[in-house]
């Protein structure tokens, strides 16, 4: 599903990633672990299309995602990438739902379908009383919830999630953690996640662990 071959990245002086290789299949879960500075949020967001790499290539489900103009790298990004963050990045002012729509919105997608899917997603994701509420009406691991609907929202191939259990106290990690799980269960989704909490890299397919920009 993803193919990463020899990224480079620095800024400035600072040489973050080191000729980084990475291969994952689909369907895999694989957490990428470090101390903090090794590179791992910047190799995600490299992987995610958020920044390019000075050098090198990354595939996604057979795409080389950086020889697209940019146009169609936000196409593709909004279309086959999901994103789930350590402080959810829900837009404060509107609803569960309407946050869940927004990337069939971006995407052109009529607002009736949008809506639909949204409240669907939501409801499997046990929020369907909560598709009105906004994100200051509801729970850390509410929001995380509905922050996972999200990135589900286009069926994309592959999830990214930055510290996801970041914010989280441990009943609302192990939630998180079975989310993910039932995510991939039902989904066949391909999820990567940077994070530091050891429980969730436990439960994912394979650990790989980052020290001063290279895999070690």
């Amino acid at each position: 599903m993803i193919q990463v071959e020899k990224i480079e990245k620095s800024f400035g002086d600072l040489h973050v990633l080191r000729g980084i290789d990475l291969a994952v299949k689909k369907g895999e879960i694989v957490a990428i672990i470090g101390k903090s500075g090794a590179g791992k949020t910047t190799l995600l967001q490299i992987m995610g299309t958020l920044d390019r790499p000075d050098s090198g290539r990354v595939m996604i489900d057979g795409t080389d995602v950086y020889g697209l103009s940019e146009r169609e790298l936000a196409k593709f990004r909004n279309k086959h990438i999901g994103f789930i963050f350590q402080f959810h990045q829900l837009l404060p002012e509107f609803t569960a739902e309407e946050n869940v729509m927004m990337p069939a919105l971006i995407g052109g997608e009529k607002r009736d379908e949008a809506q639909e899917r949204a409240r669907q997603l939501l409801t499997e994701l046990g929020l369907g009383e909560r598709l009105w509420h906004k994100p200051n009406e509801l729970s850390g691991g509410e929001k995380q919830r509905v922050a996972a609907a999200r990135a589900l929202m286009m069926h994309p191939s592959v999830i990214l999630a930055d510290e996801p259990s970041g914010s989280l106290d441990e009943a609302n990690k192990k939630e998180l953690h079975q989310l993910l799980l039932d995510m991939r269960s039902k989904y066949n989704q391909t999820i990567i996640i940077v994070t530091h909490d050891k429980e969730l890299a436990a439960i994912s397919d394979r650990v790989i662990t980052m020290q001063d920009g290279v895999i070690v």
